[in-house]
C-alpha cells in the first residue's frame, strides 16, 4: 500500500496528511489555519479566531447537567516553509527530507476529526466538547499565552502533544533561565601584574564557582528525574588574547523541576555557593547569579479522577496505560496556572493519541496505526467521561 491508497482508505489519516502537507513554522501558520477554517466551514463546525489567530471550536452540549472537556493543539511544527511530501514506509509516515510535523498535527487530527465525528452524532448525551487550537507552541507559546481562557468552560483540558500513545502525563517541570557573573575589576597585565594577590582573572574563578555548584539531576523519584540543572556555557576572556587578567566572565545554566520544594532546595543551595564565593573573595571580586521562569511549573494537582478514567479507558480499548511526569515543557504548564470562565483552576493532562518519533528532525515519523487507535481511544475516553 502507499499513502494515497491509504489516503482513501482511512479518512483519519487523510485529514492528517492533508495538514502536514502545509508547512507551518512557527508564527508562520497562516496557511493551515485558512486550511482548518475551510474544513469546519465545509463540516459545519462551530469555530472562531481569535485576536491572535487562534481557532476555537466548540461542539454544544446535548445534556447540560454533563460537563464539557477541552482538547487542546498547537499548529506549528520545527521546520520552514520548504513543502512537506508524507510517505509511507510499512506502518510509518514520514517525509522526504525534512520535519513531517507529526508534533502536533497528529494531535490537531484526532482532534479535528472526533469534532466532525461528535457533531454528526445523536446517540451520545454530552456536556460539549472545545477545541483550542494554538499557534507557536515551538517557539515562545506565544499562541497559548495569547488565548482568553475566561471564554472556555471546560475545567478537564487534555493536551494532545505527547509522544507516546497511551501516555497521561500529571506533571510536567518549568524552565527557569539562570545567568551567573563574574566581574574581578582590577584585571590587568598578565605578566606585570600576575603576582599581585588581589588581582583575580575572572575565567579562573567562574571555572571554580562553575565546579562546585550543581550540574544534571539535583532529586529524582521512581526512577524520573523530578528536579534538574543544566549548564549552558560558559563566556570570558578572548581564545586568542594571553596576556591580559580577566575581568569579567559569565555562565547559563537551565533549572527544570516539577517539584516546588525541590526546586526552592536547588536555588537555594545555588545562591549560597555565591555567597560563600563572594564572602571569600570580599575585595577582590564579585558573583551574581539571576534566576528567571520563563515557563511556570506544571505540578501534579489532587484531582484523580481524569488518570484513573484514562487508566480504565486504555485498558478497555487494549492499551497499556503510562501516567506519569515528563520533564520538559507545554502547554500544560500554562493551563495548570489560569482559571475557566467558572473560575475553576484547569486541570491539564499531556494526553499520547499518537506514537511520534525523532521529533524536530528530519528522520521524524508517525506510526499511523497508533493514530487510528489514538482515535478510538479518544472515543471511547469522551462516552466514558459523559457515561
Amino acid at each position: 500500500m502507499n499513502i494515497n491508497e491509504l489516503r482513501k482508505e482511512n479518512e483519519l489519516v487523510d485529514l492528517f496528511c492533508s495538514m502536514a502537507e502545509i508547512p507551518s513554522p512557527s508564527l508562520k501558520e497562516d496557511k493551515v489555519i485558512d486550511w482548518i477554517c475551510n474544513y469546519c466551514k465545509k463540516n459545519n463546525l462551530p469555530y472562531q479566531t481569535d485576536v491572535y489567530k487562534n481557532i476555537h471550536i466548540t461542539i454544544p452540549a446535548t445534556d447540560t447537567t454533563k460537563k464539557p472537556i477541552l482538547l487542546s493543539a498547537h499548529l506549528d511544527v520545527v521546520g520552514d516553509d520548504s513543502p512537506v511530501v508524507p510517505y509511507l514506509d510499512g506502518d510509518l509516515i514520514k517525509a522526504n527530507g525534512r520535519t513531517l510535523g507529526a508534533d502536533d498535527k497528529a494531535g490537531v487530527a484526532n482532534a479535528l476529526y472526533f469534532a466532525k465525528e461528535l457533531l454528526q452524532r445523536s446517540d451520545i448525551k454530552h456536556g460539549g466538547l472545545e477545541l483550542i487550537f494554538t499557534r507557536d507552541e515551538e517557539n515562545g507559546m506565544t499562541g497559548i499565552k495569547n488565548t482568553d481562557f475566561s471564554k472556555i468552560n471546560s475545567k478537564y483540558v487534555l493536551v494532545l502533544d505527547s509522544d507516546a500513545l497511551g501516555q497521561c502525563l500529571i506533571s510536567g517541570s518549568n524552565y527557569v533561565d539562570v545567568t551567573l557573573k563574574v566581574n574581578a575589576p582590577k584585571g590587568g597585565h598578565s605578566g606585570n601584574d600576575i603576582g599581585d594577590t588581589t588581582r583575580k582573572n575572572a575565567s579562573k574563578l567562574i571555572a571554580d564557582l562553575v565546579s562546585d555548584l550543581p550540574q544534571g539531576v539535583f532529586y529524582g523519584e521512581n526512577g524520573k528525574v523530578v528536579t534538574s540543572c543544566n549548564m549552558g556555557g560558559i563566556l570570558s576572556g578572548n581564545l586568542n588574547v594571553t596576556n591580559v587578567i580577566n575581568t569579567d566572565a559569565v555562565a547559563t545554566y537551565s533549572i527544570r523541576s516539577s517539584n516546588k520544594a525541590k526546586e526552592t532546595e536547588l536555588i537555594q543551595t545555588m545562591q549560597k555557593t555565591v555567597n560563600d564565593f563572594n564572602q571569600k573573595y570580599t575585595g577582590i571580586a564579585t558573583a551574581t547569579i539571576i534566576f528567571k521562569e520563563k515557563i511556570p511549573m506544571f505540578e501534579k494537582n489532587q484531582d484523580d479522577y481524569m488518570p484513573n478514567l484514562f487508566k480504565t479507558v486504555a485498558k478497555k480499548v487494549g492499551l497499556e496505560p503510562e501516567i506519569s511526569s515528563f520533564h520538559a515543557g507545554a502547554e500544560t504548564h500554562i493551563y495548570a496556572n489560569k482559571t475557566n470562565a467558572n473560575g475553576e483552576k484547569f486541570s491539564p493532562y499531556l494526553i499520547g493519541l499518537a506514537t511520534v518519533c525523532n521529533m524536530h528532525s528530519a528522520n521524524e515519523y508517525v506510526d499511523y496505526k497508533t493514530m487510528i487507535k489514538g482515535q478510538e481511544l479518544l472515543k471511547t475516553l469522551f462516552e466514558t467521561y459523559n457515561s
